[in-house]
């Protein structure tokens, strides 16, 4: 966040892509009918490596660039993985790699 504590429209871009990227994973569960670890790790895995970008938490306070270069490497595995693991590829697995992709690409211009 920057010194005013007011969210710039990048990093309301980011918070918005990162929750929805999130509550897909976790709404997989519903359409699956039931718990599926890795969807559940996944979507929890993107809401720890948001609170680390912009909660004043101890552990990632000093350490802002670190955590957004784990959240680009995160989420580009996450879009590997759903290319070898994704099958059957659906509509809303497409919507969720844009999401991810677009993801990416706010968080490599998010500046430290």
């Amino acid at each position: 966040m920057n010194s005013t504590n007011k969210f710039t429209g990048l990093q309301i871009g980011i918070v918005f892509l990162t929750m929805a990227t999130a509550l897909i994973h976790f709404y997989l569960n519903v359409i699956m009918g039931k718990l599926d670890i890795l969807f559940t790790l996944n979507g929890l895995g993107y809401l720890a490596l948001l609170a680390g970008l912009y909660l004043p938490l101890p552990v990632a306070r000093d350490h802002r660039r670190l955590v957004r270069v784990v959240m680009i490497g995160y989420t580009v595995l996450t879009i590997v993985l759903w290319v070898f693991m994704g099958k059957p590829y659906t509509m809303l697995g497409y919507i969720t790699k844009l999401i991810e992709l677009s993801l990416v690409i706010l968080l490599l211009f998010k500046r430290p």
